[in-house]
């Protein structure tokens, strides 16, 4: 073997196991971008589920039924332990639920709301 052969096989012998040291360092940056895009995905599905209670809610009140019971029908389970249903003075209704954390034991610090009103001008 020549000499310059035998450089080059002890030069890329220090590289074994490079790819393996990458990704055990790169993995938990990759987990945590995973962890803040399913928290977005958790809030912004939460937005619209509070949206479509507001206007549960504020279609029960124009009726003459209980806002509230409306829309806590119209939320999942996981979101109605936060539930807050308030009549505004200038009509409508407005719902504002607490924002889900990835981990269920935690309560998270957001809170989301909406406001519906059917009330025709006129």
């Amino acid at each position: 073997m020549t000499p310059a052969i035998d450089i080059l096989r002890r030069a890329r012998g220090g590289e074994r196991g490079q790819a393996t040291v990458e990704l055990v360092a790169l993995l938990p940056v990759v987990l945590l971008l995973g962890a803040v895009a399913w928290q977005l995905a958790l809030a912004g599905q939460t937005a619209w589920l509070t949206a479509h209670a507001a206007r549960a809610a504020a279609r029960a009140d124009t009726v003459g039924r209980s806002a509230k019971k409306a829309a806590r029908s119209a939320l999942p389970r996981s979101l109605e332990r936060g539930l807050e249903v308030e009549r505004l003075r200038q009509g409508g209704i407005r719902v504002s639920v607490q924002v889900p954390l990835l981990l269920r034991r935690w309560r998270g610090p957001l809170r989301v709301a909406a406001v519906s009103s059917l009330g025709g001008g006129g």
